[in-house]
């Protein structure tokens, strides 16, 4: 049997977690799937991106039916993902990627230091104002970004909404929202680079963050509290921060 066809099991591991976190997970599907033998561009990139989707949007219902997504933050936070990455993409060739890549994992290591020192933000409920300027600024900054290293950027957007103040549970629902919209904007700027795709492997992967996405966001909305999911955000948010530095030396 092929190595390759071991990913699902890990793949439901990494959905089942991440689910949790608000993430897709892209930033593990893609390289584990190009140390399995897939070419980058033609296969690793669209299928990590197409799990990503399916995870985020899964949890994302699961979310929404237990009511835990602050939609008046996640819908003007993903719209304005979608239309400032194309702006970052096109700014890519004139500035270089490094530096800011080390500047985000510096600021995700940040975020999961205090959430595991058990810092917490500063008290008091956002009006509909504020929260519509979270999401069009914080959605606009991180679109760029994304746009520019040419990432997804679920892996920030969690911390941002957790040190903005939302509780850590809503942070997670709402970041799972948000990261369909980024996500499915990168599966569709890469699925027509993917001429030859081998359904068989991309069928096992899918069905496996499916059940993986669906048991993790049921556990986390059902049975952890915020407590736990701060010391799990933490913990996966400095391996997370660990990854996109190595990655980048």
């Amino acid at each position: 049997m092929e190595l390759i066809f071991i990913t699902p099991v890990l793949f439901f591991v990494i959905s089942f977690l991440f689910s949790m976190l608000g993430m897709g997970g892209s930033q593990l599907y893609i390289p584990i799937l190009y140390w399995m033998g897939m070419d980058f561009k033609t296969q690793a990139i669209p299928l990590g991106m197409l799990l990503n989707v399916v995870n985020s949007s899964s949890a994302s219902i699961t979310y929404g039916l237990k009511k835990m997504i602050d939609f008046k933050v996640a819908i003007p936070f993903g719209i304005a993902m979608v239309l400032l990455a194309p702006l970052g993409a096109w700014l890519n060739i004139n500035l270089p990627t490094r530096p800011m890549i080390f500047i985000f994992a510096t600021f995700t290591a940040i975020a999961a230091i205090l959430m595991l020192s058990g810092w917490k933000p500063k008290k008091g409920e956002m009006n509909p104002r504020e929260r519509t300027v979270l999401g069009v600024s914080g959605g606009s900054i991180l679109g760029f970004f994304a746009g520019l290293l040419g990432r997804g950027g679920g892996s920030f957007v969690v911390p941002l909404l957790y040190i903005a103040g939302l509780e850590a549970k809503a942070a997670a629902a709402t970041s799972a929202f948000v990261v369909t919209f980024s996500g499915l904007s990168s599966f569709f700027s890469h699925i027509v680079t993917a001429a030859q795709p081998r359904w068989s492997i991309w069928l096992l992967c899918v069905v496996a963050v499916l059940l993986g996405s669906q048991s993790g966001s049921r556990v986390m909305a059902t049975k952890l509290k915020s407590k736990n999911i701060k010391i799990v955000f933490g913990t996966v948010l400095l391996f997370v921060a660990a990854i996109l530095v190595v990655q980048n030396l």
